[in-house]
């Protein structure tokens, strides 16, 4: 178990090394929200390295995906990890390998909700992969987006409400999961084909996700209009609008967003 003083320094490290652009606005949410919200960050980035890893069989993501969606939450123990990813210990990312100390990062009033919520995520990611992600109608589509990114926008709205009292819708809450999935989605399309998965509903082109993304982006906006603490808005807000930039990027007909632009967005949300 790494010391209470270092873990700060080693889930901010680690969450500058697996996604800029939470990092972002992490860093600026205040004490306790900060802890939270990184934490559950980093729970659900160690589940999903195991569902996307190129190397790992897909009955090894199932095996290891379902006995983490069974881990007991009160009691949970940091050697019933460490058994379960001794065999893979050398493929596994060191993100996945220090889930323990993910958790143990969490504060104690929040570590419920994020366990919960990453052991649903992990059942329906097994369920995923036992379909090999083949999306065939938009019905589809939501149920896999739910999961990998639905439940983290219900998870958000578990520890607003945690940490002061904030109540949001859930529905929304999803839509705003889903929307930012779906710009994923448009925006590595190419590079999902290369591997063999489709997210898009058969008949489904650019144009038909693009709209599918644009209603729950839109869905988005009202989530946040629901809320009053500003750290929250402007966490929630930064990577909305840095959605919303990369779908423009897209239908210009270029690849993602440049550095100068993050730079831009992250700055004018900030200071308004």
């Amino acid at each position: 178990m790494t010391d209470k003083s270092d873990l700060h320094t080693k889930a901010m490290d680690f969450l500058l090394k697996t996604s800029r652009t939470f990092f972002i606005p992490i860093s600026y949410l205040p004490k306790g929200l900060q802890e939270a919200i990184g934490a559950a960050y980093l729970c659900m980035r160690a589940i999903d390295e195991i569902e996307d890893h190129p190397g790992l069989p897909a009955d090894s993501k199932v095996s290891l995906l379902q006995a983490l969606s069974e881990l007991p939450d009160a009691d949970f123990k940091e050697e019933d990890l460490q058994k379960l990813f001794e065999p893979y210990k050398d493929d596994l990312p060191e993100v996945t390998l220090f889930l323990s100390d993910w958790v143990e990062f969490c504060p104690p009033g929040a570590k419920g909700k994020v366990l919960e919520s990453t052991k649903e995520m992990a059942e329906g990611m097994a369920k995923w992969v036992i379909k090999d992600w083949q999306i065939h109608n938009e019905e589809e589509l939501d149920d896999y987006t739910y999961y990998v990114a639905g439940l983290v926008g219900v998870m958000l709205s578990d520890m607003w409400n945690w940490y002061d009292g904030t109540e949001t819708d859930r529905e929304l809450a999803i839509a705003f999961g889903r929307g930012l999935q779906t710009v994923n989605i448009l925006r590595n399309r190419e590079e999902d084909a290369e591997r063999g998965v489709n997210f898009y509903p058969d008949g489904w082109g650019f144009n038909e996700m693009l709209a599918h993304t644009e209603r729950n982006l839109a869905l988005a906006d009202a989530y946040i209009g629901e809320i009053e603490t500003k750290e929250i808005i402007q966490f929630c807000k930064i990577p909305l609008e840095l959605a919303k930039a990369t779908l423009k990027a897209l239908k210009e007909g270029k690849e993602k967003i440049d550095r100068a632009t993050v730079t831009e967005i992250v700055s004018q949300v900030v200071e308004h």
